[in-house]
């Protein structure tokens, strides 16, 4: 049996998937930290919305190979990231449609029912070169 932190984090991924913005944001607490990958630190729901705004404007993915680690307030999870570069994002290189395969990571802090922190990793220059040949990975 998973611990609700766990399940909660499984719901996270689940509306993630769905492409559901509004409901992964009911997940977050008001004041969500967030870690980009390799980049800066964000705090609260607005900024995650923009985040989630920009991010679908420019890829198209979904989460395969899901493992959640871990149970309380501190949870980890690994997965494979299955995508598309559909718009040029800021700061890299031409999207051209693009597809990749790629494995990531998050951690997640939890506390009242919400996730308080969301730290994602994945390896960019991995993916440059996955989108940079145009290979699917």
């Amino acid at each position: 049996m998973q611990s609700a932190s766990a399940e909660m984090v499984w719901l996270y991924y689940d509306r993630f998937n769905a492409g559901d913005w509004e409901g992964m944001l009911g997940l977050l607490s008001k004041d969500v930290v967030h870690d980009i990958n390799q980049g800066g630190r964000e705090v609260g729901q607005d900024a995650f919305r923009a985040f989630l705004k920009r991010m679908a404007r420019s890829y198209e993915e979904k989460l395969e190979d899901i493992e959640i680690l871990g149970d309380g307030a501190r949870i980890a999870a690994e997965f494979v990231v299955v995508g598309k570069y559909i718009r040029t994002d800021e700061g890299l290189p031409p999207a051209t449609g693009q597809t990749y395969r790629l494995p990531g990571g998050a951690f997640f802090d939890l506390a009242n029912g919400r996730i308080t922190r969301v730290t994602n990793y994945y390896n960019l220059q991995q993916w440059l070169s996955l989108i940079g040949s145009g290979s699917s990975g």
